[in-house]
């Protein structure tokens, strides 16, 4: 049984990670969208700067948010004048993590887009399909294993978000203690190390489930897939 601090690490994680997703989708969609199917000059950075977080120590994006969105920065100055606090709060953890999980989010949807066939999209237009219908009604449906599997993975991968969410947000109780930050503060503190436990096999499920889903919603396609053939 998970005691009531516990309880609410996880309800907390499950919160970050689930507005972090959610607002990162349409962005990650478009991104992928726009990646998969146009060249452009500057195609390259705009590629690098999308998977940089992936590559960069998550500290490192930790102390640019740090520096760009707390209160005394350009941005967090800004923001702190219209009312929306972003550093030390939730949802500045759901901005770290959002932004950790993106290039992972990006990659699978850009995988999943530039695998249908563009004749399809070609016969859309040819009879009158607008660029809009085409996404809704041909685009979108072909690549959704691929957005649901980036989607989960993303969801995941935001659950196990560290070092950029203590390093932007630090580790308040009840505030910015998501399921690793947790974990390191019990593995820290004498007699911990049960509650540690717990939360350990907690986030090993989780991301055994989302796996395990992405996993599935793969196979599926590919048999849709092949059948079509």
């Amino acid at each position: 049984m998970l005691s009531p601090e516990e309880l609410n690490v996880l309800l907390l994680s499950l919160k970050v990670s689930f507005w972090a997703t959610a607002c990162s989708l349409p962005i990650g969609m478009g991104a992928a969208w726009i990646l998969a199917r146009y060249d452009f000059p500057g195609k390259i950075l705009v590629d690098g700067l999308v998977h940089l977080p992936l590559v960069l120590p998550p500290v490192v994006v930790g102390y640019l948010l740090l520096v760009t969105l707390n209160p005394n920065g350009s941005i967090g100055r800004m923001l702190s004048q219209v009312g929306i606090e972003i550093g030390f709060t939730w949802i500045g953890a759901s901005v770290a993590a959002a932004i950790m999980a993106f290039p992972l989010m990006v990659r699978a949807m850009r995988l999943a887009f530039e695998m249908i066939d563009q004749r399809l999209e070609l016969a859309a237009r040819t009879l009158g399909a607008s660029p809009l219908r085409m996404l809704l009604y041909i685009s979108f449906p072909l690549a959704m294993p691929g957005i649901v599997t980036g989607t989960i993975l993303a969801f995941a991968r935001c659950l196990g978000e560290f070092g950029a969410t203590i390093t932007f947000v630090s580790n308040i109780p009840g505030e910015t203690r998501t399921l690793p930050l947790a974990v390191y503060t019990l593995t820290q503190t004498p007699e911990g190390e049960a509650a540690a436990f717990r939360l350990v096999i907690i986030s090993v499920l989780i991301a055994l489930i989302a796996l395990a889903i992405s996993e599935v919603i793969t196979r599926q396609a590919k048999a849709r897939l092949g059948d079509q053939k």
